[in-house]
C-alpha cells in the first residue's frame, strides 16, 4: 500500500513537473513580446496551481471515502467476529454441561454398582467365614 502511494505520489509529481515545463517552453517558443509572455506564464502556472488543488481535494475526499469504508468494514467484521465467538462459546458451554451431565450419571452409576458389588462381596466373605466356622466347630465335636 505504501508503494501504491509513492508511485502514485511520484506520478503525479511528474505529471505536474513536465505540464509546467511543457507549457514554459511552449510559451518561450510563442512569439509574444515579454510583457504577454509572462502574463501568459502567470495565467498558465494560475491555471496549474488550481488544477492541482481540485486533485489534491479530489485525493483527500478519495482517502476519507476509502478511510471511513474500511472503518465500516472493519466495525461490521468485527461485530459478526463477536456474534461468532458468542455462539461459539454458547456451543462450548453446552457441549461442556452436557459432558459434566454424562460424566456425573456414569460415576452414580457406577458408585451404586460398586456399592452392590461391594456389598455381595462382603456377604459372601461373611458367608464363607461363618461357612469355615461351622465346619470347623462341627468337625471338633
Amino acid at each position: 500500500m505504501a508503494d501504491d502511494k509513492g508511485l502514485g505520489k511520484g506520478l503525479l509529481i511528474g505529471f505536474l513537473t513536465g505540464s509546467i515545463v511543457g507549457s514554459i517552453i511552449a510559451l518561450l517558443y510563442a512569439p509574444k513580446s515579454g510583457k504577454e509572455l509572462r502574463v501568459d506564464i502567470k495565467e498558465k502556472a494560475d491555471e496549474y496551481l488550481e488544477e492541482t488543488e481540485e486533485y489534491l481535494e479530489k485525493a483527500k475526499d478519495k482517502a476519507s471515502e476509502m478511510i471511513n469504508d474500511g472503518k465500516k468494514k472493519s466495525e461490521k467484521l468485527i461485530a459478526e467476529a463477536k456474534v461468532k465467538v458468542d455462539n461459539l462459546l454458547k456451543e462450548a458451554e453446552s457441549i461442556l454441561h452436557s459432558a459434566k451431565s454424562k460424566t456425573s450419571d456414569l460415576v452414580d452409576e457406577n458408585k451404586n454398582k460398586l456399592e452392590e458389588k461391594s456389598e455381595k462381596l462382603k456377604s459372601a466373605i461373611k458367608a464363607g467365614i461363618d461357612t469355615f466356622k461351622s465346619e470347623k466347630s462341627s468337625g471338633k465335636s
